[in-house]
Protein backbone atom coordinates (compact mmCIF):
# COMPACT_ATOMS: atom_id res chain seq x y z
CA UNK A 1 0.00 0.00 0.00
CA UNK A 2 3.26 2.24 1.04
CA UNK A 3 4.73 2.12 -2.50
CA UNK A 4 1.41 2.42 -4.48
CA UNK A 5 0.88 6.04 -2.46
CA UNK A 6 4.35 6.81 -3.22
CA UNK A 7 3.35 5.91 -6.49
CA UNK A 8 0.41 8.13 -6.79
CA UNK A 9 2.12 10.96 -5.02
CA UNK A 10 4.78 11.43 -7.91
CA UNK A 11 2.41 10.61 -10.53
CA UNK A 12 0.46 13.47 -9.39
CA UNK A 13 3.20 15.61 -8.64
CA UNK A 14 4.64 15.11 -12.22
CA UNK A 15 0.51 16.01 -13.82
CA UNK A 16 0.77 19.12 -12.03
CA UNK A 17 3.93 19.86 -13.22
CA UNK A 18 3.04 18.91 -16.61
CA UNK A 19 0.68 21.73 -16.82
CA UNK A 20 0.45 25.46 -17.70
CA UNK A 21 1.55 26.98 -14.32
CA UNK A 22 0.67 31.00 -12.99
CA UNK A 23 3.09 33.67 -13.70
CA UNK A 24 5.80 33.82 -10.78
CA UNK A 25 4.43 35.65 -8.13
CA UNK A 26 1.49 35.54 -9.32
CA UNK A 27 -0.76 35.63 -6.23
CA UNK A 28 -3.47 32.05 -5.80
CA UNK A 29 -7.10 32.82 -7.50
CA UNK A 30 -9.26 33.52 -4.23
CA UNK A 31 -12.76 34.37 -3.47
CA UNK A 32 -13.35 37.48 -1.18
CA UNK A 33 -13.55 35.03 1.82
CA UNK A 34 -10.17 33.96 1.42
CA UNK A 35 -11.16 30.00 -0.20
CA UNK A 36 -9.67 29.18 -2.74
CA UNK A 37 -11.26 30.36 -6.05
CA UNK A 38 -12.66 26.89 -8.10
CA UNK A 39 -15.75 28.39 -9.34
CA UNK A 40 -16.84 28.02 -12.76
CA UNK A 41 -17.13 25.81 -15.99
CA UNK A 42 -15.08 22.83 -16.43
CA UNK A 43 -14.77 21.11 -19.08
CA UNK A 44 -13.49 16.88 -18.15
CA UNK A 45 -13.85 15.73 -21.86
CA UNK A 46 -10.24 13.57 -22.66
CA UNK A 47 -9.19 11.11 -25.35
CA UNK A 48 -6.83 9.23 -22.60
CA UNK A 49 -9.00 5.92 -21.41
CA UNK A 50 -9.73 5.42 -18.05
CA UNK A 51 -7.35 1.88 -18.00
CA UNK A 52 -4.10 2.14 -20.20
CA UNK A 53 -4.52 -0.24 -22.55
CA UNK A 54 -3.11 -4.15 -22.37
CA UNK A 55 -0.87 -3.82 -25.06
CA UNK A 56 0.54 -0.48 -23.31
CA UNK A 57 3.19 -1.07 -21.28
CA UNK A 58 4.51 2.69 -20.46
CA UNK A 59 2.60 5.14 -18.18
CA UNK A 60 3.48 8.47 -20.51
CA UNK A 61 3.08 8.98 -24.76
CA UNK A 62 6.22 10.84 -26.18
CA UNK A 63 4.73 13.87 -27.91
CA UNK A 64 5.32 12.13 -31.58
CA UNK A 65 2.76 9.27 -30.31
CA UNK A 66 0.36 11.39 -28.85
CA UNK A 67 0.26 13.29 -31.75
CA UNK A 68 -0.55 10.44 -34.03
CA UNK A 69 -2.92 8.86 -31.70
CA UNK A 70 -5.25 11.91 -32.09
CA UNK A 71 -4.61 12.59 -35.38
CA UNK A 72 -5.70 8.76 -35.82
CA UNK A 73 -8.81 9.23 -33.69
CA UNK A 74 -10.31 12.57 -35.10
CA UNK A 75 -9.58 11.20 -38.28
CA UNK A 76 -11.77 8.29 -38.00
CA UNK A 77 -14.41 9.91 -36.03
CA UNK A 78 -14.40 12.29 -39.41
CA UNK A 79 -14.84 9.33 -41.36
CA UNK A 80 -17.84 8.24 -39.12
CA UNK A 81 -19.87 11.47 -39.75
CA UNK A 82 -20.08 10.96 -43.04
CA UNK A 83 -23.50 10.02 -44.05
CA UNK A 84 -24.50 6.07 -43.65
CA UNK A 85 -26.39 3.41 -45.78
CA UNK A 86 -29.85 3.91 -45.48
CA UNK A 87 -31.63 1.05 -43.79
CA UNK A 88 -34.52 -0.60 -45.53
CA UNK A 89 -35.38 -3.42 -42.92
CA UNK A 90 -36.08 -3.90 -39.22
CA UNK A 91 -33.13 -5.28 -37.22
CA UNK A 92 -34.62 -8.61 -35.37
CA UNK A 93 -35.82 -7.91 -31.75
CA UNK A 94 -34.87 -10.13 -29.05
CA UNK A 95 -31.43 -10.75 -28.34
CA UNK A 96 -28.75 -11.08 -25.33
CA UNK A 97 -29.01 -8.38 -22.34
CA UNK A 98 -25.86 -6.27 -24.68
CA UNK A 99 -27.94 -6.34 -27.50
CA UNK A 100 -31.76 -6.25 -26.64
CA UNK A 101 -33.13 -2.68 -28.05
CA UNK A 102 -29.89 -1.18 -28.23
CA UNK A 103 -28.76 -1.33 -31.69
CA UNK A 104 -32.36 0.12 -33.17
CA UNK A 105 -32.10 3.78 -32.51
CA UNK A 106 -29.20 4.07 -31.34
CA UNK A 107 -26.90 7.30 -31.64
CA UNK A 108 -24.43 7.93 -34.45
CA UNK A 109 -21.23 9.88 -34.07
CA UNK A 110 -22.92 13.05 -34.62
CA UNK A 111 -24.05 12.93 -31.16
CA UNK A 112 -20.74 12.13 -29.34
CA UNK A 113 -18.40 14.77 -28.11
CA UNK A 114 -15.51 12.27 -26.47
CA UNK A 115 -13.26 15.85 -27.05
CA UNK A 116 -10.25 15.66 -29.50
CA UNK A 117 -7.24 15.75 -26.95
CA UNK A 118 -5.31 13.30 -24.70
CA UNK A 119 -4.55 14.92 -21.20
CA UNK A 120 -1.56 17.38 -21.28
CA UNK A 121 0.86 15.63 -19.62
CA UNK A 122 0.54 12.38 -22.12
CA UNK A 123 -0.48 9.83 -19.46
CA UNK A 124 -1.80 6.42 -20.89
CA UNK A 125 -4.36 6.29 -18.83
CA UNK A 126 -6.69 8.27 -16.23
CA UNK A 127 -5.92 5.86 -13.31
CA UNK A 128 -2.75 6.77 -11.44
CA UNK A 129 -2.98 4.16 -8.76
CA UNK A 130 -1.91 1.20 -9.27
CA UNK A 131 0.91 2.18 -11.26
CA UNK A 132 0.31 -0.02 -14.00
CA UNK A 133 -2.53 2.36 -14.48
CA UNK A 134 -5.51 -0.47 -14.60
CA UNK A 135 -8.95 -1.33 -11.49
CA UNK A 136 -7.53 -3.81 -9.26
CA UNK A 137 -8.70 -7.10 -8.92
CA UNK A 138 -12.13 -7.30 -7.45
CA UNK A 139 -12.86 -9.28 -4.23
CA UNK A 140 -14.90 -12.91 -4.15
CA UNK A 141 -18.06 -10.78 -3.37
CA UNK A 142 -17.09 -8.19 -6.18
CA UNK A 143 -16.72 -11.32 -8.88
CA UNK A 144 -19.72 -13.00 -7.45
CA UNK A 145 -21.79 -9.70 -8.31
CA UNK A 146 -20.29 -9.41 -11.60
CA UNK A 147 -21.33 -13.22 -12.69
CA UNK A 148 -24.61 -12.68 -11.12
CA UNK A 149 -25.14 -9.39 -13.81
CA UNK A 150 -23.72 -5.52 -13.47
CA UNK A 151 -26.23 -2.78 -12.68
CA UNK A 152 -26.16 -2.46 -16.72
CA UNK A 153 -27.56 -5.37 -17.32
CA UNK A 154 -30.38 -7.63 -16.18
CA UNK A 155 -30.61 -8.01 -12.71
CA UNK A 156 -32.10 -10.69 -10.41
CA UNK A 157 -34.79 -8.36 -8.74
CA UNK A 158 -38.45 -7.39 -9.41
CA UNK A 159 -39.93 -4.87 -12.06
CA UNK A 160 -39.99 -1.73 -11.93
CA UNK A 161 -36.46 -1.68 -12.70
CA UNK A 162 -34.92 1.03 -9.87
CA UNK A 163 -30.96 0.39 -10.28
CA UNK A 164 -29.46 3.03 -11.54
CA UNK A 165 -27.56 2.34 -14.63
CA UNK A 166 -29.54 -0.47 -15.95
CA UNK A 167 -32.77 -0.70 -17.56
CA UNK A 168 -31.45 0.63 -21.33
CA UNK A 169 -31.95 -2.43 -23.00
CA UNK A 170 -35.08 -3.68 -21.58
CA UNK A 171 -37.95 -5.04 -24.06
CA UNK A 172 -40.69 -4.66 -21.12
CA UNK A 173 -41.74 -1.62 -20.34
CA UNK A 174 -41.41 -2.25 -16.43
CA UNK A 175 -38.26 -2.74 -16.81
CA UNK A 176 -36.58 0.77 -17.73
CA UNK A 177 -34.33 1.97 -15.18
CA UNK A 178 -33.61 5.41 -14.09
CA UNK A 179 -30.51 6.07 -16.66
CA UNK A 180 -33.06 5.28 -19.14
CA UNK A 181 -35.43 8.13 -18.77
CA UNK A 182 -32.28 10.72 -17.36
CA UNK A 183 -33.48 10.47 -13.65
CA UNK A 184 -29.45 9.12 -12.84
CA UNK A 185 -26.66 7.93 -14.12
CA UNK A 186 -24.07 8.26 -17.03
CA UNK A 187 -21.34 10.55 -15.85
CA UNK A 188 -22.44 12.90 -13.00
CA UNK A 189 -21.26 10.60 -10.78
CA UNK A 190 -20.18 10.64 -8.16
CA UNK A 191 -17.53 10.31 -9.37
CA UNK A 192 -17.52 12.44 -12.30
CA UNK A 193 -16.38 10.12 -15.33
CA UNK A 194 -15.43 11.30 -18.79
CA UNK A 195 -18.10 9.82 -21.15
CA UNK A 196 -19.51 10.78 -24.93
CA UNK A 197 -20.65 13.95 -24.07
CA UNK A 198 -22.12 16.54 -21.87
CA UNK A 199 -18.62 16.69 -20.47
CA UNK A 200 -19.49 20.07 -18.05
CA UNK A 201 -19.81 20.78 -14.37
CA UNK A 202 -19.94 24.25 -12.79
CA UNK A 203 -18.67 24.53 -9.58
CA UNK A 204 -20.36 27.40 -6.99
CA UNK A 205 -18.53 28.63 -3.78
CA UNK A 206 -20.04 30.32 -0.58
CA UNK A 207 -17.79 30.19 2.65
CA UNK A 208 -20.26 26.92 4.22
CA UNK A 209 -20.81 25.03 1.42
CA UNK A 210 -19.89 24.00 -2.20
CA UNK A 211 -22.04 22.88 -5.21
CA UNK A 212 -21.33 20.71 -8.09
CA UNK A 213 -23.90 21.01 -10.59
CA UNK A 214 -23.47 18.25 -13.42
CA UNK A 215 -24.19 19.02 -17.36
CA UNK A 216 -25.57 15.39 -17.35
CA UNK A 217 -28.89 14.83 -15.86
CA UNK A 218 -28.47 18.47 -14.33
CA UNK A 219 -27.71 16.91 -10.85
CA UNK A 220 -26.48 18.71 -8.40
CA UNK A 221 -24.82 18.22 -5.30
CA UNK A 222 -24.59 20.59 -2.36
CA UNK A 223 -21.98 20.01 -0.12
CA UNK A 224 -21.56 21.56 3.24
CA UNK A 225 -18.13 22.70 4.82
CA UNK A 226 -18.88 23.15 8.33
CA UNK A 227 -17.75 19.80 9.51
CA UNK A 228 -21.02 18.13 10.41
CA UNK A 229 -20.88 14.08 10.17
CA UNK A 230 -22.14 11.88 7.66
CA UNK A 231 -25.82 11.15 7.97
CA UNK A 232 -26.37 7.72 9.95
CA UNK A 233 -25.92 4.37 7.75
CA UNK A 234 -29.22 3.98 7.70
CA UNK A 235 -30.17 6.87 5.71
CA UNK A 236 -29.28 6.16 1.86
CA UNK A 237 -29.06 8.04 -1.46
CA UNK A 238 -28.34 7.98 -4.52
CA UNK A 239 -25.97 9.92 -4.91
CA UNK A 240 -24.41 9.28 -1.29
CA UNK A 241 -24.05 11.62 1.50
CA UNK A 242 -21.48 13.85 0.57
CA UNK A 243 -18.52 16.15 3.19
CA UNK A 244 -16.22 19.14 2.15
CA UNK A 245 -13.16 20.45 3.60
CA UNK A 246 -9.97 22.33 2.79
CA UNK A 247 -6.99 20.75 2.90
CA UNK A 248 -4.22 23.91 2.25
CA UNK A 249 -5.55 24.92 -1.36
CA UNK A 250 -7.12 21.20 -2.36
CA UNK A 251 -11.10 21.27 -1.39
CA UNK A 252 -11.91 17.42 -0.18
CA UNK A 253 -14.71 15.85 -0.32
CA UNK A 254 -15.65 12.28 1.02
CA UNK A 255 -18.78 10.45 0.23
CA UNK A 256 -20.45 7.65 1.65
CA UNK A 257 -24.19 6.16 2.08
CA UNK A 258 -24.90 5.30 -1.28
CA UNK A 259 -27.28 2.86 -1.93
CA UNK A 260 -27.31 -1.03 -2.62
CA UNK A 261 -28.94 0.45 -6.60
CA UNK A 262 -25.70 2.35 -7.63
CA UNK A 263 -22.62 0.75 -8.39
CA UNK A 264 -19.69 0.86 -6.16
CA UNK A 265 -17.63 2.27 -9.20
CA UNK A 266 -19.27 2.74 -13.29
CA UNK A 267 -16.11 2.52 -15.06
CA UNK A 268 -17.94 3.47 -18.47
CA UNK A 269 -20.82 5.49 -17.28
CA UNK A 270 -23.54 2.70 -18.13
CA UNK A 271 -21.31 -0.72 -16.53
CA UNK A 272 -21.76 -0.42 -12.69
CA UNK A 273 -19.64 -2.71 -10.70
CA UNK A 274 -20.69 -4.17 -7.69
CA UNK A 275 -22.76 -2.21 -5.36
CA UNK A 276 -22.32 1.38 -3.57
CA UNK A 277 -23.24 -0.32 0.17
CA UNK A 278 -19.46 -0.10 0.99
CA UNK A 279 -17.72 2.27 -0.76
CA UNK A 280 -15.94 5.71 0.74
CA UNK A 281 -15.35 8.01 -2.74
CA UNK A 282 -12.68 10.65 -1.75
CA UNK A 283 -12.31 13.69 -4.52
CA UNK A 284 -10.23 16.30 -3.95
CA UNK A 285 -10.14 19.44 -6.48
CA UNK A 286 -7.22 21.74 -7.49
CA UNK A 287 -6.78 25.17 -8.78
CA UNK A 288 -3.80 24.52 -10.88
CA UNK A 289 -3.70 27.72 -12.93
CA UNK A 290 -6.60 30.10 -14.84
CA UNK A 291 -7.45 27.12 -17.19
CA UNK A 292 -6.93 24.20 -15.27
CA UNK A 293 -8.84 22.55 -12.05
CA UNK A 294 -7.35 18.76 -11.38
CA UNK A 295 -9.79 16.66 -10.27
CA UNK A 296 -8.82 13.58 -8.71
CA UNK A 297 -10.80 11.00 -6.46
CA UNK A 298 -9.72 7.45 -4.58
CA UNK A 299 -12.29 4.82 -4.59
CA UNK A 300 -11.93 2.76 -1.41
CA UNK A 301 -14.36 -0.41 -1.21
CA UNK A 302 -13.28 -3.28 0.46
CA UNK A 303 -16.17 -5.16 -0.25
CA UNK A 304 -15.65 -5.43 -3.85
CA UNK A 305 -12.18 -4.21 -4.85
CA UNK A 306 -8.93 -5.68 -3.39
CA UNK A 307 -7.25 -2.39 -2.86
CA UNK A 308 -8.05 1.26 -3.36
CA UNK A 309 -7.35 3.22 -6.70
CA UNK A 310 -7.48 7.18 -7.45
CA UNK A 311 -8.12 9.03 -10.95
CA UNK A 312 -6.97 11.69 -11.83
CA UNK A 313 -8.30 13.90 -14.78
CA UNK A 314 -7.60 17.45 -15.50
CA UNK A 315 -10.26 19.98 -16.24
CA UNK A 316 -10.25 23.29 -18.60
CA UNK A 317 -11.79 25.83 -17.94
CA UNK A 318 -14.75 26.95 -20.18
CA UNK A 319 -16.02 30.46 -21.24
CA UNK A 320 -19.33 29.18 -22.63
CA UNK A 321 -22.46 29.19 -20.41
CA UNK A 322 -23.62 25.64 -19.13
CA UNK A 323 -27.32 25.43 -20.33
CA UNK A 324 -30.25 23.39 -18.89
CA UNK A 325 -29.96 19.73 -19.37
CA UNK A 326 -32.48 18.21 -21.43
CA UNK A 327 -33.14 14.75 -22.35
CA UNK A 328 -36.42 12.80 -21.74
CA UNK A 329 -38.76 15.37 -22.19
CA UNK A 330 -40.54 14.98 -25.48
CA UNK A 331 -39.72 11.51 -25.61
CA UNK A 332 -42.33 9.84 -26.78
CA UNK A 333 -40.89 6.66 -27.34
CA UNK A 334 -41.95 4.10 -24.97
CA UNK A 335 -45.55 5.89 -25.63
CA UNK A 336 -45.90 4.74 -28.87
CA UNK A 337 -44.84 1.66 -28.96
CA UNK A 338 -47.06 0.55 -26.22
CA UNK A 339 -49.92 1.63 -28.76
CA UNK A 340 -48.57 0.19 -31.05
CA UNK A 341 -48.78 -3.32 -29.47
CA UNK A 342 -52.10 -2.70 -28.46
CA UNK A 343 -53.51 -1.77 -31.61
CA UNK A 344 -51.89 -4.82 -32.76
CA UNK A 345 -53.75 -6.88 -29.94
CA UNK A 346 -57.10 -5.87 -31.42
CA UNK A 347 -56.52 -6.79 -34.49
CA UNK A 348 -55.99 -10.07 -33.51
CA UNK A 349 -58.97 -10.46 -31.68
Amino acid sequence: MQMGFRATVLTVVVLMMGFTTTAAGQTALRTPDGQPDLQGVWDFRTMTPLQRPADQERAFLSEEEAASAEAAANARRAALLEPSEVRTELLPAGGTGAERGRRVGGYNDFWLDYGTNIIEDRRTSLIVDPPDGRLPALTAEGERLRQVGSLAEDLPIPSPVRVRSAGTGADDPEDRGLAERCLLGFNSGPPMMPSGYNNNMQLFQTPNHVVILNEMVHDARIIPLDGRPHLPESVRQWMGDSRGRWEGDTLVVETTNLTELTGSFDPSAMQAIGTGLTVTLTERFTRIDEDTLLYEYTVDDPAIFTQPFTVAVPMRRNDEPMFEYACHEGNYGLLNILSGARAEEAEQQ
